[in-house]
């Protein structure tokens, strides 16, 4: 039960860190999908570690669209000590896999669908999230630093903090 397994956000991420506005295809004009994306960006690893242990890699390929609220190395690695190294154990995959799909809306959102607005999205986890672009970018608690980055399946919004569902 991966939650429709649209952990595409997760990967995502590591490919707007990357300074990439739109990877939608590499140097040879190969499509890029969320993971693809976010694997050759090479800044997003405990991200892609994390898609790989909960089993969402094959998901995240999927057709989409998916909009991945992606979580910087920075920004796990602000977590309480050994909160990641638990979630990768094999015996924590079912809550590994409901925080990463929290950060999956199941439709592609782009920054200028929500400029000057404030919404509530529904993630594939099952509950939703607090979006308000206002000012600048938050979800829930967490600042988006650099959005719309396009991939074949969809969207990565590079955000600052995890976000864990039920807080």
């Amino acid at each position: 039960m991966f939650r429709r397994t649209f952990m595409a956000t997760v990967i995502g991420a590591s490919l707007a860190i990357a300074g990439a506005t739109s990877v939608f295809a590499d140097g040879h004009g190969k499509k890029m999908d969320i993971v693809d994306t976010a694997v050759d960006a090479g800044s997003f690893t405990t991200l892609v570690a994390a898609v790989q242990a909960a089993g969402l890699v094959d998901t995240l390929k999927g057709d989409g669209p998916f909009t991945v609220f992606a979580p910087t190395d920075a920004a796990f690695a602000a977590l309480p000590e050994g909160t990641v190294e638990n979630l990768l154990k094999p015996e924590n995959k079912d809550q590994l896999v409901q925080i990463l799909t929290y950060h999956v809306v199941p439709a592609k959102v782009m920054a200028g669908d929500i400029d000057g607005k404030k919404a509530k999205v529904l993630t594939v986890e099952g509950e939703r999230l607090d979006v308000n672009a206002r000012n600048g970018v938050k979800v829930n608690d967490a600042k988006v630093t650099a959005a719309d980055i396009t991939a074949s399946n969809g969207v990565i919004h590079v955000i600052d903090k995890v976000l864990i569902p039920g807080t």
